[in-house]
């Protein structure tokens, strides 16, 4: 099982083994795009090509690059969604992640849902369309948790382990 699918179970909260198994094997039927579909998703979440790889951060002089984690279809549209993530201290902090959540359009094109610095963890709780809500995890123990309200995914509560918490400031 890839990293993403073992931290987006995490907040799977009550659902059983077989059915968190189910869930993670959802998530990677359909995992195959075109060559053309993943140049699409890399531009669309803001990446360039450097030395024979996607960047998202182009400054970072150590990167590794970025990499599609995750294809499957999110808010149950029939069109694929797409994760991709770069790691790295120099553009990410301490949480060593950055993110941009993609889904395909109906005319075929790539939109940015959300994205920033942080491990996405998509809930089962959802907001306007079915989309899930995104946890945003990182160093800590009360995380962010975003909800799409049609027009854009934004701050909704904060929590850790599924429980409401209140960020120390």
């Amino acid at each position: 099982m890839k990293m993403t699918s073992i931290v987006a179970l995490g907040g799977l909260g009550a659902l059983s083994l077989v059915q968190a198994m189910q869930w993670a094997a959802a998530e990677g039927a359909g995992a195959t795009l075109s060559e053309a579909d993943k140049t699409a998703v890399f531009k669309a979440a803001g990446a360039v090509q450097r030395k024979g790889m996607w960047v998202m951060c182009a400054d970072d002089p150590n990167t590794r690059g970025a990499s599609i984690e995750t294809v499957r279809d999110l808010n149950g549209d029939g069109r694929p969604e797409a994760v991709v993530t770069e790691g790295g201290t120099f553009c990410y902090g301490h949480a060593e992640t950055g993110y941009q959540v993609l889904s395909r359009q109906a005319d075929g094109t790539w939109r940015t849902m959300s994205g920033g610095s942080g491990i996405p963890e998509f809930l089962r709780t959802k907001g306007v369309g079915g989309w899930p809500d995104i946890s945003v995890g990182g160093p800590g123990f009360c995380f962010p948790v975003e909800r799409w309200n049609g027009k854009a995914y934004v701050l909704h509560r904060f929590e850790y382990e599924g429980k409401r918490c209140k960020p120390q400031r």
